[in-house]
């Protein structure tokens, strides 16, 4: 998939990143994949979805954020808001185009901080188990009195995760998290958007998906729910519904599978 390239940002950070250019129609947005939470650009619903976009002449830029992947920093020093800014730092340094941002799990909460941000840029998007708020509404929310006593003493705290090792979850990620809702306020989606969410995902749950979906104001917005799909949202099937979601918002008729 090419040689791994690395920005410098204005704010000290070197974001590792792929970008393919586009070959066919100029007026096609670019491609953002925005990952989640540990998560890396080298992710299997992240290197499919740029062959797809490659095999279609569409412009496609994946990265990891800081503390994440081939990027510099630790993920313990990272919050919602560093990660924000290296997404406009990617986005503005690397693409001159319309954006399309498809943003999984803590990806989706990018995405929709990217479309309040950039709005005259975003003209689509597609969320995977979008996960908006999460440090409030799932971690704060549901730490014990003991964990938050261990927070507030140690400055962070460890949590289990089903897919790698704990999660280190830091008092500055909690603070800088309530910055960054996007739930409490109005939330205005002038774009197509389309949301994807399993029904047997642990991780983000379809109460949030549906809170999403209620919650902003949209003209084009849509959310399907895929039954017995988990947090990872990788296997063929799910695959082949993300490129049909994006070659949706894209305007692409017929395009949604490769071959």
């Amino acid at each position: 998939m090419g040689t791994t390239q690395f920005l410098d940002t204005k704010m000290g950070r070197r974001l590792a990143y792929h970008l393919t250019a586009a070959t066919g129609a100029t007026d096609v947005p670019t491609v953002v994949f925005l990952g989640g939470l540990k998560s890396d650009m080298e992710g299997t619903k992240a290197v499919h979805l740029e062959a797809w976009a490659k095999a279609r002449g569409i412009g496609f830029l994946r990265f990891d954020y800081s503390g994440h992947g081939e990027s510099s920093g630790r993920f313990e020093e990272g919050c919602i808001g560093d990660w924000h800014q290296d997404t406009l730092a990617a986005v503005q340094a690397l693409t001159n185009s319309p954006i399309l941002p498809v943003g999984s799990s803590m990806g989706g909460w990018q995405a929709l901080l990217l479309a309040r941000a950039l709005p005259e840029r975003v003209v689509g998007m597609v969320t995977i188990a979008a996960a908006p708020d999460f440090t409030e509404d799932g971690y704060w929310a549901n730490f014990t009195e003991d964990q938050k006593a261990e927070l507030e003493l140690r400055g962070q705290v460890e949590l289990p995760s089903d897919y790698m090792e704990p999660y280190v979850i830091t008092k500055h990620m909690i603070e800088d998290g309530r910055v960054h809702l996007v739930l409490r306020d109005p939330l205005v989606l002038a774009m197509p958007v389309r949301c994807l969410q399993g029904t047997a995902d642990t991780a983000v749950s379809t109460e949030t998906a549906l809170r999403l979906l209620d919650h902003a104001t949209c003209s084009d917005m849509r959310l399907e729910l895929v039954k017995d799909a988990d947090h990872r949202f990788s296997d063929a099937t799910c695959l082949r519904l993300i490129e049909t979601a994006v070659a949706e918002v894209l305007g692409l008729s017929g395009a949604a599978k490769i071959g």
